[in-house]
């Protein structure tokens, strides 16, 4: 979706995007390891897109590292180190960094000690967000209350569903553990994954 936005309004030219699995010392109940994370991903990108990837740099860290943090290593990675884009001209011109997320991700900047202000006012102002409509969620609404997004509006672009589609790996993980199907849902090299080392699976002693 957030591919065809771009493509059909020819606001930028949409280069490539990444996954970047959290660590494990994320330690949200129920995830995987972050090893298993990026297979998955992987995995994923590498039978569905040609330009998606993924970047493992977040999951191998030894401690949590905060969005803004991570946005900050796209950065070096791909505009200081990388040195940006050699254009057709010949010069080199800075690529532009932004956060996709979900409508539900982006509501969580309203719950109170989720997000420093700080780290809201890098992310947005600096960077910018690319945000997927989620089916329950009133991202303009919440767009006009919350002070800091509403500042930086002219960095958010929101992007509505054509199709609605209220997938999420909560509900991924939730229907592996239930013994649900999950065909068509992912990838099948990922399901595939997923079945073969007994991901999401309830421990016999956890029955």
């Amino acid at each position: 979706m957030a591919q065809d936005h771009f493509k059909a309004r020819n606001e930028f030219e949409l280069l490539a995007g990444y996954y970047s699995p959290v660590s494990d010392y994320y330690m949200k109940e129920g995830l995987a390891s972050a090893e298993h994370r990026v297979k998955m991903c992987q995995l994923a990108v590498e039978t569905t897109s040609d330009w998606l990837m993924v970047d493992p740099w977040e999951a191998r860290q030894t401690t949590y590292q905060r969005t803004a943090i991570v946005l900050d290593h796209f950065e070096n990675e791909l505009n200081q180190a990388g040195e940006g884009i050699k254009t057709i001209s010949g010069k080199r011109k800075k690529i532009r960094i932004m956060l996709l997320a979900g409508g539900d991700l982006i509501a969580s900047f309203g719950h109170p000690g989720v997000w420093s202000t700080e780290d809201l006012h890098h992310i947005v102002g600096r960077y910018g967000c690319v945000i997927i409509e989620r089916t329950g969620t009133d991202v303009y609404g919440f767009l006009l209350s919350h002070d800091i997004l509403y500042q930086h509006r002219m960095n958010v672009t929101v992007i509505k569903q054509l199709i609605h589609n209220d997938i999420s790996s909560t509900k991924i993980r939730l229907f592996v553990k239930r013994g649900m199907s999950i065909k068509y849902l992912l990838p099948n090299p990922v399901i595939d994954y997923i079945d073969r080392h007994k991901l999401y699976v309830p421990k016999e002693e956890d029955v």
